[in-house]
């Protein structure tokens, strides 16, 4: 456990504290083995516990809503959102178009990077709410597509 050197009277002991039970601890003192009888209890010192409090969420925080439509949902009347803010560089359609899935859409830079929109269901491009320099948010409509 603990290494320990005392000096007694000129003399010099290497002293080992090997285990220690209630008031009973078992000593070695120049190799020799001791039980020494302290007389107070001795109490180990433990390792401090880590006691987190449970966390309640926020009532503002609300679970993440998917902010394009997914390929799996029903056919129909579907808008194309934007994924990230940004502007809009190019739009690839015209209103009146039809399209398929995964087909290009528009260019949106977003972070000094372009990104790709395509379209996430196959139709006809009913509107176009963005015009090409439009600034937009995540989650705006880009454009509107139908059967």
């Amino acid at each position: 456990m603990k290494k320990f050197k005392f000096t007694i009277n000129g003399n010099q002991y290497d002293a080992e504290i090997l285990s220690i039970e209630d008031n009973v601890a078992e000593i070695e003192i120049n190799g020799t083995p001791y039980k020494v009888e302290v007389d107070k209890t001795l109490q180990a010192t433990k390792t401090p516990k880590l006691v987190r409090s449970f966390s309640v969420p926020s009532p503002d925080i609300h679970p993440s809503v998917a902010k394009t439509s997914s390929p799996t949902s029903p056919k129909g009347a579907g808008t194309i959102k934007s994924p990230l803010p940004g502007i809009v560089l190019d739009i690839l359609v015209r209103q009146g178009d039809t399209v398929k899935i995964g087909q290009k859409l528009l260019v949106l830079e977003a972070m000094k990077m372009e990104n790709n929109i395509e379209a996430d269901k196959g139709g006809l491009i009913i509107s176009i709410e963005k015009n090409k320099g439009d600034s937009v948010m995540e989650g705006d409509i880009l454009i509107i597509i139908g059967d």
